[in-house]
């Protein structure tokens, strides 16, 4: 009897438990939200959901497992989903990765990859590998136990990211120092430029209205910013650029930014469609970030002689130009970055 009882129990317990889900379900509030969705994508995969007037949004996914991208119409970071997750999330869409938490089932994972971006944002700076090579190697050792503290101590992480996150930690010093290097060895290329006369730019389009050449600053210290509206990096160094263009407004120099804009990240049927797309995009950016200083749109994006001239392949880029027209610094410092202010100082202008 006892036998028989013990079977009909493993019975009802077996048939009671849930099976689970083919989806996952993804919930939370967003508040100060800037949009009324949320977009998750991935590479092969792309769902809208929708955001309640309060910030409040439910919706279940059928996803792959994996790490996908949160996007709320201004703000993006990264979550970790797969089938049968139930997670609920809070954030404050001003302060996205600062603010973001996740709760439920299999939230683990999300809450380790938004501990480790606030590490990312906190550590990587464009200063970093301008170190010199003691202070950098400090600054790698830091880096490296931070994220591996995290990771060891991150419970519940779903097996595949942690070996990913363990490899990528493992080789992380070492890809630090081969890009260390690559700096080096790059400006000791920027230096052959240093006294020779600048590429021009000539007619270059003037948000402002006419034309504008390099031999229009002459007399002047010209400091260059090379750019595109869809280049994230650039974007961030614009109030920095403002901030340095109100502090010497009254100085002997000539702040320039010029777009490489042609037509990337704009929609249209034709190349000439989205090239006259992104010079409308560069229009209505310059405006509603209220930019200052010159702003100029290059007559042939990366082909154009100037930006060829300087052998410019990734961007921002920004160059120190004196007033006879050579070439201080091809490679100058951010407007980010304090050398910007001491490099500024040290020619008296």
């Amino acid at each position: 009897m006892k036998k028989i009882l013990l079977i009909a129990l493993a019975i009802v317990l077996i048939s009671c438990k849930e099976e689970p889900k083919d989806y996952a379900t993804l919930s939370g509030k967003i508040t100060d939200k800037n949009s009324d969705s949320l977009l998750i994508r991935s590479r092969t995969y792309s769902k809208t959901i929708h955001v309640n007037e309060d910030g409040s949004f439910k919706d279940t996914l059928k996803v792959e497992s994996g790490i996908y991208n949160l996007f709320d119409g201004k703000a993006s970071t990264f979550l970790f989903l797969k089938n049968d997750a139930n997670i609920s999330l809070t954030a404050n869409a001003n302060e996205l990765d600062k603010t973001i938490t996740y709760k439920g089932k299999n939230s683990e994972t999300s809450n380790y990859i938004a501990k480790k971006i606030l590490i990312q944002r906190e550590e990587f700076n464009p200063e970093l590998l301008n170190l010199n090579e003691e202070a950098f190697k400090a600054k790698i050792e830091h880096i490296h136990s931070r994220f591996s503290d995290l990771l060891n101590n991150s419970e519940n992480i779903d097996s595949t990211v942690y070996s990913n996150e363990k490899h990528s930690i493992d080789i992380m010093k070492e890809g630090f120092f081969n890009a260390y290097n690559q700096q080096k060895s790059k400006v000791s290329e920027y230096d052959e430029f240093i006294g020779k006369p600048s590429p021009e730019f000539v007619n270059y389009e003037n948000y402002n209205g006419g034309t504008t050449s390099l031999k229009d600053l002459k007399g002047k210290y010209v400091y260059v910013d090379v750019w595109a509206t869809w280049c994230g990096p650039c974007k961030r160094e614009i109030p920095f650029l403002k901030e340095i263009e109100t502090k010497y407004h009254d100085k002997n120099i000539e702040f320039v930014s010029i777009s490489v804009d042609n037509g990337r990240g704009f929609k249209g049927n034709s190349p000439e469609e989205r090239f006259a797309a992104s010079k409308e995009g560069w229009k209505k950016m310059i405006s509603d970030k209220n930019m200052s200083g010159i702003q100029l749109f290059a007559d042939n994006g990366w082909k154009s002689d100037f930006v060829k001239g300087y052998k410019i392949s990734g961007i921002p880029r920004f160059i120190l130009i004196d007033p006879k027209g050579n070439i201080v610094d091809a490679n100058a410092p951010r407007p980010s970055s304090p050398k910007l202010t001491e490099l500024l100082d040290k020619l008296n202008i």
